[in-house]
C-alpha cells in the first residue's frame, strides 16, 4: 500500500498545484478567489464551481489529508514531485505491505508511519 507523508518540519501540505490536479482526479468543479498575501505569497481559496466566497462550499485542502493511502493523492505526488509540496511541506510515497495495520505518528509535522501495536497503562 503506498501512502503519502511529510518529511520535514512544518506540517503536510499541497501546493496549489498539486491541490488543483487532486480537484480534477476527483471531478470536482472549482474556482478559486485570491484571498490576500501572506509571506509574499497570494492565497488561494477553492470554493465549488459557482460559489465563490460562500463558506458552505469552501474546498478545503484538510478535508482530503485524512486519506493518506488515497489513490488520486498518491498519484498527485508521484506525478508532482516536489511540485507538490506545500509552504513547509516535503511530501514523499512510503510503501508497506498490504497486510501491515498501520498509523502515521509526527513530531513538529514531521510524519512516519508505524505499525499498530497494543499498548496499556
Amino acid at each position: 500500500m503506498k501512502i503519502v507523508i511529510n518529511r520535514c518540519f512544518g506540517g503536510f501540505g499541497l501546493s496549489n498545484e498539486a491541490f488543483e490536479m487532486l480537484l480534477h482526479r476527483k471531478g470536482i468543479d472549482f474556482e478559486i478567489v485570491i484571498d490576500k498575501v501572506s509571506f509574499g505569497q497570494e492565497r488561494y481559496e477553492y470554493y465549488c464551481k459557482g460559489h465563490a466566497g460562500e463558506n458552505d462550499h469552501y474546498l478545503s485542502q484538510y478535508n482530503f489529508h485524512e486519506d493518506r493511502s488515497d489513490p488520486d493523492l498518491v498519484a498527485v505526488v508521484e506525478k508532482l514531485g516536489d511540485r507538490a509540496d506545500g509552504w513547509a511541506s516535503e511530501l514523499v510515497v512510503v510503501e508497506v505491505p498490504d497486510n501491515v495495520k498501520w498509523h502515521i505518528e509526527e513530531y513538529d509535522g514531521s510524519e512516519h508511519i508505524a505499525e499498530d501495536h497494543r499498548t496499556w497503562s
